[in-house]
C-alpha cells in the first residue's frame, strides 16, 4: 500500500455537540479519527451557548438562534474564523455552513465532497409554510438537489438514503459509507444510578423529541407493553414535542411508567445502554439510525420500524426486529416477545454486539479520506461545472415530475 496523503480537511456543518444528534455525533468522531490518521481536521459549527470554551479541533461561527425550534442556531460566517487554507471541504448539511463551505470550494478549486444525511422533506415543518409550499412545488428536493449537485461526490449513510438521493436528481457520484460508532467510549461510560425502579423491565429511548421521531408511537406502544409486563421507559433526548409527549403519555396513563431524563452526553450514555434489557425506535424518517447500532454494540436487542436506512441498521431475526411504521401493536408485540424469552433476549444481544462492533469509527474514516481522494481526481479531470446555486420555481404550480424543473 503506497503512501496515504495526508490533507488539511474543513468539516462544515450547522448541528453540532452539544446538541446531541445523529449528524453531530458522526461528524465528531470523523473529526477524531482523521486527526488520528494525522490529517488537520477542523469541524466548522455555529456558536452555541452550553458549547465548551476550548474544544480540540473546533472552529464556532457566530450564531443566532433560530426562533422556531430553541436548540438550533443560524451560522453568520466570515473567513475570519477559518483556521487554515483547507485542502477539501466536507459538507455535512445544505444549510448555511454547507453553503458557505460550498461557495469555499468552488472559489479556491480545491474538492468538495458532502454527506447526504437525512430525508429533508421529513423536517420541512421546523421551517413556517415549508411544509405546504413544498407540497405543491417540491421546492426541498430542488434545493437539495441543486446544493449536493455542486458537489464533486456524495456520501450516503446506506442504500435507501442512496436512492433517495437519487430520486431528488442527483446526479454526482455517490458513495454509501455507513456512520460509524465508538464502542470505546460506549464502553469506558460510567454506570449511571439506574432510572429504571427495581424489579420492571428496562426499555430505552434515545432520539431527539421532534414530529418526524414518532416517539409518540414509543408510548402507544409502550401502553400494549405494560399489558403483558411490568415494565419502565426510559426516554434519553430533548426537542420542541417533549411536553406534548408527556401530554400523551398522562392521557395514555402510563406517565409514572416513563422517565423523561433528557438529554446525556455522547462520553456517558454508554452507560444507559449497558443498563437497558430492550431498545425501542420508531422514527420512519431515520436514514442512518446511528442509535440502534449504539445500542447493538452494548448488546441490547432493538426492536424498531423498518423505514429507510434502518432497514440495515437491525438484523431482523438476529440482533432485534423491524416491523411496519406506525405500527404500534407490532412494535410492543415484538418487544414483548423478547421480554418474556429470556433466552431468546440473550442470543439477540449477542448477536447484536457482534453484527455492530464491525462499524467502527476508523474503518469509517479510511473510507470516507478515498472519497477525498476520488474528488480531488474528479475535480481535475471535470471542467468547472455551472449550475445555479438555487433552483427556479416552476411555472406549472403542480409538476408532474419531482426531478424536472
Amino acid at each position: 500500500m503506497g503512501t496515504v496523503r495526508l490533507y488539511r480537511v474543513g468539516l462544515f456543518t450547522d448541528v453540532y455537540l452539544p446538541n446531541l444528534n445523529g449528524v453531530s455525533t458522526s461528524v465528531y468522531l470523523l473529526c477524531r479519527e482523521l486527526r488520528r490518521m494525522g490529517h488537520e481536521a477542523w469541524v466548522i459549527a455555529p456558536w452555541f451557548p452550553d458549547a465548551p470554551e476550548r474544544e480540540e479541533g473546533v472552529v464556532r461561527v457566530q450564531s443566532l438562534p433560530y426562533p422556531f425550534y430553541e436548540r438550533h442556531r443560524i451560522a453568520l460566517p466570515s473567513t475570519k474564523h477559518l483556521p487554515t487554507e483547507f485542502e477539501v471541504i466536507h459538507t455535512h448539511t445544505p444549510l448555511n455552513l454547507g453553503v458557505w463551505g460550498l461557495h469555499l470550494a468552488n472559489k479556491h478549486e480545491i474538492p468538495h465532497v458532502s454527506t447526504f444525511h437525512t430525508h429533508y422533506e421529513k423536517y420541512a415543518h421546523y421551517v413556517p409554510g415549508l411544509a405546504f409550499l413544498d407540497r405543491f412545488t417540491h421546492i426541498v428536493p430542488r434545493l437539495a438537489r441543486a446544493f449536493y449537485n455542486r458537489a464533486d461526490v456524495v456520501i450516503a449513510p446506506t442504500q435507501p438514503v442512496k436512492a433517495l438521493a437519487e430520486s431528488y436528481g442527483i446526479e454526482r457520484p455517490i458513495q454509501v459509507i455507513p456512520t460509524g460508532i465508538d464502542t470505546e467510549i460506549l464502553e469506558r461510560a460510567p454506570t449511571p444510578p439506574s432510572p429504571w425502579p427495581p424489579g420492571a423491565r428496562r426499555l430505552l429511548t434515545v432520539s431527539r423529541l421532534g414530529k418526524e421521531k414518532s416517539v409518540d408511537v414509543v408510548l402507544h406502544a409502550f401502553r400494549e407493553i405494560r399489558r403483558s409486563v411490568d415494565a419502565h421507559l426510559v426516554l434519553i433526548g430533548e426537542g420542541p414535542e417533549e411536553e406534548a409527549l408527556k401530554q400523551l403519555a398522562a392521557e395514555l396513563g402510563i406517565l409514572e411508567h416513563v422517565t423523561f431524563l433528557g438529554p446525556v452526553p455522547y462520553h456517558a450514555i454508554g452507560g444507559y445502554y449497558r443498563l437497558a434489557e430492550v431498545f425501542l425506535f420508531a422514527s420512519a424518517t431515520e436514514t442512518q439510525g446511528l442509535v440502534l447500532w449504539e445500542a447493538q454494540a452494548m448488546g441490547v436487542p432493538v426492536v424498531a420500524v423498518g423505514a429507510e436506512g434502518v432497514l440495515e441498521g437491525v438484523q431482523s431475526g438476529v440482533s432485534g426486529y423491524l416491523v411496519p411504521p406506525h405500527d404500534a401493536a407490532a412494535l410492543a408485540a415484538r418487544a414483548v416477545d423478547l421480554l418474556q424469552d429470556e433466552a431468546r433476549r440473550q442470543r439477540f444481544s449477542q448477536k447484536a454486539r457482534a453484527f455492530a462492533t464491525a462499524r467502527s469509527s476508523a474503518r469509517i474514516a479510511e473510507e470516507i479520506v478515498a472519497t477525498y481522494e476520488e474528488a480531488r481526481e474528479i475535480l481535475r479531470a471535470e471542467p468547472k461545472r455551472l449550475i445555479f446555486p438555487f433552483p427556479r420555481l416552476p411555472e406549472n404550480t403542480y409538476p408532474s415530475s419531482r426531478r424536472g424543473f
